[in-house]
């Protein structure tokens, strides 16, 4: 029975799992390296309940039971009590991996491991723990609170009964679960990278400008939000990272990362969360960078 659900990362996926985590009537503990990073977060998660509340989907009593049902530690071992861990951590196979190397020695014999990497190998993620049967992937989207999918992954040891507890926990979440085989990517990535990607050498062969090519997939492709506007809000880090998966697992060269990719991340323009991507964000209406 899961009763208590870990949260490893206090980013913006961490605290979109911990928020939907709390307000489903899971008990949370959210860990993180930075305990500047954890007071954000409760503060960003507590401004999320409070426009649920606005928009009638909770009450006052819903938002402070929710907000009570979360801790904070910068300490892995406070896991010991958790009958899941989801790890949220950055896009980094290296760090994923020492993670969880130093997480396992600390967490009971049944708890499942699980990991909402967009695009990392859950075998070899899994190979890095004491329990690669209670180890699958469980991929959010963002933002977590208001996007309705998790992809769910299993690794190649993963058991079935690891599989059917995390469907159901994604249910009870009030999310829809999507199994997807363990390639690289998975199913909304391998789709959605490429096409971004394709976005940007569309600007950098000059076929369009930003404004231009998000203004016609939006209006002639019926997007809710232009490649280069989802790519900023994704991270421009993210969206590399995600396409050297696919270009490495796939030995394919139709998933070479646009070299405007890499200069806007070398340059550290990786979008919306550090103000400017392929738009500047610094005043009150974002203004294309090319």
């Amino acid at each position: 029975m899961i009763r208590r659900i870990g949260v490893i990362g206090a980013g913006q996926m961490g605290s979109g799992i911990a928020h939907v985590s709390a307000v489903s009537g899971y008990d949370v503990i959210i860990t993180d390296i930075s305990a500047e990073q954890l007071g954000k977060a409760k503060a960003g998660i507590r401004r999320n309940l409070e426009r649920q509340v606005a928009k009638g989907k909770l009450s006052e009593v819903d938002l402070e039971t929710a907000m009570g049902r979360i801790a904070t530690s910068t300490a892995l071992s406070d896991h010991g009590d958790s009958d899941v861990v989801v790890e949220a951590a950055t896009e980094s196979e290296e760090t994923k991996r020492a993670i969880f190397k130093s997480l396992v020695p600390h967490l009971k014999a049944d708890a499942i491991v699980c990991s909402n990497t967009s695009s990392i190998s859950i075998t070899r993620l899994a190979a890095a723990t004491d329990r690669p049967h209670r180890f699958m992937g469980m991929h959010f989207m963002n933002p977590v609170p208001l996007m309705q999918l998790v992809e769910l992954i299993r690794g190649i040891a993963t058991d079935d009964a690891t599989f059917q507890e995390i469907k159901e926990l994604t249910e009870r979440l009030g999310k829809t679960p999507v199994a997807a085989e363990d390639f690289p990517a998975f199913i909304v990535n391998r789709i959605l990278l490429p096409m971004i990607n394709e976005a940007v050498y569309t600007l950098y062969e000059g076929v369009g400008s930003v404004t231009a090519i998000d203004t016609a997939m939006k209006l002639g492709a019926n997007h809710p939000m232009g490649p280069l506007e989802l790519a900023d809000f994704i991270g421009l880090d993210t969206c590399l990272s995600v396409m050297q998966v696919l270009y490495e697992g796939l030995a394919d060269s139709k998933y070479r990362p646009c070299p405007l990719l890499v200069k806007y991340v070398e340059a550290g323009w990786l979008g919306r969360k550090v103000g400017r991507g392929f738009y500047d964000y610094s005043g009150d209406v974002p203004r294309p960078t090319r």
